[in-house]
């Protein structure tokens, strides 16, 4: 046998072995099983549709179909293993249970809404008049987390002295941080804290950035880090804004007032009764 006709009887023997595989492929139906995990079986559709599904809007590399289908068994007897040892009566499951209906509740009925509700460019300038992004330096007096009264007290005792003599310095408001802060990071760029908005910091500090004017000390903002003396450097037009951050921003607000809205009417089907003085 020449060496021709054994190359060429190896290509025909792939070609056919193809067209095999082509046409086993294209025979396998949707009710056709792609795996068995006990009693539960999983059609070739059901696949499909899970595969699809976990695919569609994936940010990482998707898996192979062989990865996925790997997956969908070790979840399967996972699932299996927890119903064998009788999980679904544990407290922390129910729990957990509850919590995935509720968030299956919201997805089912506000999902589609929240996809598709427009922003205009309207929305976003109303928004930013309100809202404009702002940015200030600051001197921290630190209070560590669940501060005891003595504590509190030392911190803003010391944060009204250095306020009383912020106001009468006439040294650079960076050289005044860099004497008083407790905050490392920011003293070494003079306590600035960069543009900030109603989404990126804490509401004390935002409202009182907004509420001056450029070149104003305002003292003292407590916040749960401690007391902040600031002085307001500038603000920012809506020409220059991060348009992307308002249009988040306006995301946001537009999507709480869905899910506000709809708690409150589906509220109205319930008897609830609460005693938030026992909170106090």
């Amino acid at each position: 046998m020449n060496r021709s006709y054994f190359l060429i009887t190896l290509l025909m023997t792939l070609v056919l072995l193809l067209n095999v595989s082509q046409k086993t492929l294209a025979a396998a139906g949707p009710d056709e099983v792609v795996a068995v995990i006990g009693n539960t079986k999983i059609t070739l559709k059901e696949f499909n549709e899970k595969f699809l599904r976990t695919t569609k809007n994936a940010i990482l590399p998707p898996p192979t179909k062989k990865q996925f289908l790997e997956e969908l068994i070790r979840f399967e007897v996972g699932v299996q293993e927890a119903e064998k040892r009788k999980l679904e009566n544990d407290p922390i499951v129910k729990d957990a249970m509850k919590r995935e209906l509720y968030k299956g509740l919201l997805e089912k009925e506000l999902g589609q809404k929240v996809q598709d509700m427009p922003i205009s460019d309207k929305e976003m300038e109303e928004y930013y008049k309100k809202n404009p992004e702002v940015r200030f330096s600051h001197i921290l007096f630190e209070l560590k987390s669940n501060p005891t009264s003595e504590q509190r007290n030392e911190a803003l005792e010391r944060a009204k002295k250095v306020f009383e003599d912020v106001k009468k310095s006439k040294r650079p408001f960076a050289e005044l941080v860099k004497l008083y802060s407790d905050d490392p990071l920011s003293k070494q760029v003079g306590g600035d804290a960069g543009w900030q908005s109603r989404m990126t910091i804490v509401p004390q500090l935002y409202d009182a950035a907004l509420n001056g004017k450029t070149g104003d000390i305002k003292g003292l903002i407590e916040t749960q880090f401690g007391f902040h003396i600031i002085k307001i450097t500038d603000k920012r037009s809506y020409e220059n804004a991060n348009r992307r951050a308002v249009r988040l921003a306006v995301f946001e607000e537009k999507r709480k007032k869905l899910f506000d809205d709809y708690m409150e009417k589906l509220k109205k089907s319930y008897s609830i009764k609460s005693n938030a003085s026992l909170l106090e």
